[in-house]
């Protein structure tokens, strides 16, 4: 390699490397973990996974444990046939073990806010733009029905 050359390992003129962030990584990671524990563990596909996204939701820091449970009560109301899981170390509901929707809480990649995000799998289509993901800081009766209101839509 001659010297004007550099390699693809090495980092930027900032000295900042370019691949994938310690929080990325550790995302990765929780979903190969979860896909293990799918085939792996305890009843697998079957198993008690809702168990799991309450006790993620436990971790939490208080101000996205607080979003996260509201959350976890309207979609769990609004759409009681999808499933909670983890995906990516995130709360997730599925259909079919398809992810439809999922918290994101403003920690796990040190956001400024909690977002609510839908996958392609949910019906939210709408003319040729439509939103795949809500910014969340606080929830009001009216944010809670809005949600209920999207998710039902989600899931058709």
């Amino acid at each position: 390699m001659t010297s004007t050359k550099k390699s693809a390992r090495s980092s930027t003129a900032a000295g900042k490397h370019d691949g994938f962030t310690a929080g990325e990584r550790d995302a990765m990671k929780e979903r190969a973990k979860e896909l293990k524990s799918a085939r792996r563990g305890p009843g697998g596909a079957g198993a008690d996974t809702e168990s799991e996204v309450l006790a993620k939701i436990a971790e939490m820091p208080e101000a996205d444990r607080v979003l996260a449970e509201r959350i976890h009560a309207v979609i769990r109301a609004a759409a009681p046939d999808l499933t909670p899981k983890l995906w990516y170390g995130m709360p997730a509901y599925a259909r079919n073990g398809k992810v439809v929707c999922h918290f994101q809480s403003a920690q796990k990649f040190k956001s400024k806010y909690a977002t609510l995000g839908f996958s392609d799998q949910a019906a939210l289509d709408d003319g040729a733009v439509w939103p795949t993901a809500y910014a969340v800081t606080k929830l009001s009766a009216a944010d809670e029905k809005r949600i209920s209101a999207l998710v039902k839509k989600a899931v058709g």
